[in-house]
């Protein structure tokens, strides 16, 4: 099926549009994008820069993917994005190139939806299933694992880590690493209990969360250390896959700086 392109979109014939995209009014698609097939730009949208987007995706009006980062060391080298297939990205949303500090690339896996307003700075990394609400922001070189949850209004500090499963509460501050499977909440941030909702709508099985909870119980409540936890959460039958991923997450945040574990390659 032919791509259904608007009289009043602005298509630079060098982009790369597959079959069954429809690209609406006042659109602007830069030379060096490529749009997967079954993609819709409703109207308003720009594509801008290196940027490479899948298939079956909804971008709503006055999104920009691609455009410059803001980043005052940025000098226009040719850095990229890549957005997966199959993501909503609604309103005014704003997904940033990356920059040389990196490796150049912002990426947005599959399956994400994206609410109005929200921000995605240079070099973040989104994994799949990833949901943002209203308004809130992703400073740049963010990590975000798949099946997490930010709601409205946060503000996630640059290098942080926001572990698969977890979930943000409204308007919190985020400046430490996320755990997964955790719930974090308020400014300042911390871990208040285990994303029990998230947890079963994905799947996870009851024994599972259980050992989540008593491993939360150790580390949060009881403040051991991640070591003396393990020890006690082997002894009890506790040391789930989920538990050794908490475990290994809380590990490398140990190992980072100001409680964020990528910033132990920043120079």
């Amino acid at each position: 099926m032919a791509s259904l392109i608007a009289d009043t979109a602005c298509v630079d014939p060098r982009a790369e549009i597959a079959d069954d995209v429809e690209i609406g009014p006042y659109c602007v698609v830069g030379p060096d994008a490529k749009i997967g097939r079954g993609t819709r730009l409703i109207g308003h949208v720009c594509v801008l820069g290196v940027t490479t987007i899948g298939e079956h995706n909804l971008i709503s009006p006055f999104a920009v993917l691609g455009g410059d980062p803001q980043d005052v060391s940025y000098k226009g080298a040719p850095t990229r994005v890549e957005v997966g297939d199959h993501n909503v990205i609604r309103e005014g949303v704003t997904i940033n190139r990356g920059t040389e500090k990196e490796d150049g690339l912002t990426r947005l896996g599959s399956h994400n939806f994206l609410m109005a307003t929200s921000h995605v700075a240079h070099d973040c990394k989104l994994g799949d299933h990833v949901t943002i609400a209203n308004g809130s922001m992703l400073a740049g070189h963010c990590h975000v694992e798949s099946y997490a949850s930010i709601s409205g209004g946060v503000a996630v500090h640059h290098f942080t880590s926001i572990g698969s499963y977890s979930f943000i509460g409204g308007q919190s501050r985020i400046y430490h690493d996320v755990p997964p499977f955790m719930l974090v909440d308020g400014n300042p941030s911390r871990v208040r209990c285990i994303n029990v909702v998230g947890l079963k709508r994905n799947g996870i099985s009851p024994a599972g969360i259980d050992s989540l909870h008593e491993a939360h119980r150790l580390i949060y409540r009881a403040k051991m250390s991640a070591k003396h936890a393990a020890e006690i959460l082997e002894s009890h039958g506790h040391l789930t896959p989920e538990v050794r991923t908490l475990l290994d997450f809380i590990q490398a945040q140990q190992e980072g700086k100001h409680g964020r574990a990528r910033e132990r390659w920043r120079k």
